[in-house]
């Protein structure tokens, strides 16, 4: 994986290698943004630029070759195991880190999901950061900068990374011969990420979308076994709960543009036209308004790993009940 081979995020490829060409690269650095926007990538494409023997990431001499092959003795990654990183993983890799390196310029070391490390795991990781070898650099990669311990925060170069444009996410689905709406659906839907929008939960993406969206339509206030009954099968999904949130925003979303009379170019979910505006011309700005204030609480809960089930049933009584009677 080169730079350019990296879609997006040109000003982060301007500025390491400008740290490169100018011998100024950081000891440490810290690269953060949303899952599956390219971060991993680019610290890949940082890695292959400093030990690849021309000095470019050229993918063809011995030290890129390793490094496509995962088995480079001076690169080490680490990752959670389970929920975490513990502190063991951490201090076998400053026992590695104690060597000089063996092939390279130095020793790199990838931290992917720096901010599930446990406290202790955090706290030791410190001093490796307080007290750098030359030849040592550390590339800690999460989308919950937050959660990272500031001291370590405060240790490394911080380089943020955005979510890629639609269009652009749009344009390369178009390469893999998605159709035009299967395009605007998933770029829609991926959040800027493109491995959301290539990966596994597609298929959610443009055909279970369908029957979340009328099941949530065709419940009537006074259905309360029915509500309960869907919130226990979607609660009971714990992997698909976070892509189920953000389907039902983009559908509702959709509702929105409708009532406030956008331009139906603007539609993502071109192929529920028909059920987005029978839905829209049932809600006022005040109430789609409410639902989408909703589907956000909804997310926010889930990301602090509240009760599932809980969270499931609140999000369909607030879509479904009218404002006023809650």
């Amino acid at each position: 994986m080169t730079f350019a081979n990296i879609i997006g995020h040109d000003r982060q490829k301007k500025l390491l290698r400008q740290a490169w060409n100018n011998q100024r690269m950081a000891h440490a650095y810290l690269f953060t943004g949303a899952e599956g926007i390219g971060k991993r990538l680019m610290a890949t494409a940082v890695v292959r630029l400093i030990f690849c023997e021309h000095q470019t990431g050229c993918g063809t001499c011995p030290g890129c070759r390793r490094i496509d092959h995962n088995n480079h003795p001076d690169l080490h990654i680490l990752e959670p195991e389970g929920s975490f990183i513990k502190i063991d993983a951490i201090r076998e890799l400053q026992k590695e880190l104690q060597h000089p390196p063996l092939e390279a310029p130095r020793r790199i070391c990838l931290i992917d999901g720096a901010d599930k490390m446990n406290p202790a795991a955090g706290n030791a990781l410190l001093k490796t950061l307080e007290e750098p070898r030359h030849d040592v650099m550390l590339i800690l990669i999460s989308a919950h900068p937050e959660a990272v311990l500031e001291t370590i925060r405060s240790r490394c170069q911080q380089l943020p990374f955005a979510r890629l444009d639609q269009a652009m996410i749009a344009k390369v689905l178009k390469q893999q011969e998605f159709s035009d709406d299967e395009c605007r659906i998933l770029a829609s839907l991926s959040e800027g990420s493109l491995k959301k929008a290539l990966g596994s939960d597609r298929e959610f993406y443009l055909e279970q979308r369908k029957a979340l969206f009328k099941a949530v339509c065709t419940l009537s206030p006074g259905s309360v076994v029915p509500m309960l009954e869907l919130a226990e099968k979607w609660a009971a999904d714990k992997d698909q709960l976070e892509d189920l949130g953000t389907v039902l925003l983009s559908c509702y979303r959709d509702v929105f543009l409708v009532v406030s009379q956008g331009s139906s170019s603007l539609l993502a979910n071109t192929d529920l036209k028909d059920r987005i505006v029978h839905q829209a011309a049932r809600e006022s700005l005040s109430s789609i308004q409410h639902k989408l204030d909703a589907l956000l609480e909804f997310q926010h809960h889930l990301r602090r790993n509240v009760n599932r089930q809980l969270a499931v049933e609140r999000l369909l009584i607030r879509l479904v009940q009218p404002k006023a009677a809650l």
